[in-house]
């Protein structure tokens, strides 16, 4: 018998245990259940301007109404009213403007019960706000839909009823993805206050342009927040011009809706990839 041989009764009979760490769902249990950091993430909400800027260029060119900023949105809803059969407008704005409330109270208390920066958290807010801005192009798309005119709206006096249908009135096929699009759009703005990046929330700019002009070290080398700011809406600029693009072109508003789709669906995969917060997971 070879020198190296164990002896029988010193062999084990079961081997010894590995541990489960190695796991690989073990391995992303670990990783999605991990707080992100903040470090950068800001780059992450900036872009979302762009995704504002194209989704409500598209609507108000092809809709008459904001799916985002919802400032715009209250003040056509109180001219409808002051005027309710003048025009249709009011009627999507008010939509939007209920769906935004609506998604504001959802998403606000879907991070606070599961963690707000948790990354599995963060990554299902924005498949979620991805799954809806796809199921809006969905609907948009389809053969079935009517189609649907620049401003149509305003050509509508004297016809305020939603209605089943291309006739008079504001169409569900309207009015359901501009509800769909309102409902996640306000995503970004919950994802901000999880981060702590109140100012930017990706749905407003008027607060931005006074804290820019108005801060004292507008001019310094280095000024993080002021970068921020100026960012914010040029992006959001971009964004318009894109949208106002794709909305005049031959895919109309459905184009812009398939872009923001792919675009929250690109940032699903970048929280999935973005660094944990104060250590590197071990491997």
């Amino acid at each position: 018998m070879p020198y190296n041989t164990p002896p029988d009764e010193e062999t084990p009979l079961l081997s010894t245990p590995q541990p489960r760490a190695w796991l690989p769902i073990s391995r992303w249990r670990k990783h999605l259940t991990a707080d992100v950091s903040r470090n950068g993430a800001d780059r992450i909400l900036i872009l979302c301007y762009l995704i504002t800027g194209l989704l409500d260029s598209a609507s108000i060119s092809v809709w008459g109404s904001f799916v985002s900023m919802q400032t715009g949105n209250t003040v056509y809803v109180g001219l409808g009213l002051a005027s309710p059969s003048s025009s249709t407008r009011w009627i999507k704005s008010g939509t939007s403007l209920v769906a935004f409330c609506a998604g504001s109270f959802l998403f606000s208390r879907f991070h606070r019960r599961f963690s707000p920066k948790r990354r599995w958290v963060l990554t299902a807010s924005f498949a979620a706000q991805a799954a809806l801005t796809a199921a809006a192009a969905g609907l948009v798309t389809a053969p079935a839909a009517a189609p649907v005119g620049k401003n149509d709206d305003d050509s509508q006096g004297g016809s305020v009823s939603v209605v089943v249908g291309g006739g008079g009135g504001v169409s569900w096929r309207v009015l359901v993805p501009i509800a769909l699009v309102a409902l996640q759009s306000c995503g970004q703005a919950v994802a901000s206050r999880a981060l702590r990046y109140n100012a930017l929330t990706s749905v407003v700019l008027t607060s931005i342009y006074c804290d820019l002009f108005s801060d004292t070290d507008l001019f310094a080398v280095r000024n993080p927040a002021r970068n921020q700011r100026t960012a914010a809406p040029l992006l959001l600029l971009l964004g318009a011009f894109l949208g106002g693009k794709l909305a005049a072109g031959p895919w109309g508003v459905a184009g812009a809706l398939w872009t923001a789709s792919a675009l929250k669906a690109a940032l699903v995969f970048v929280w999935l990839i973005w660094p944990a917060d104060g250590s590197v997971e071990a491997s």
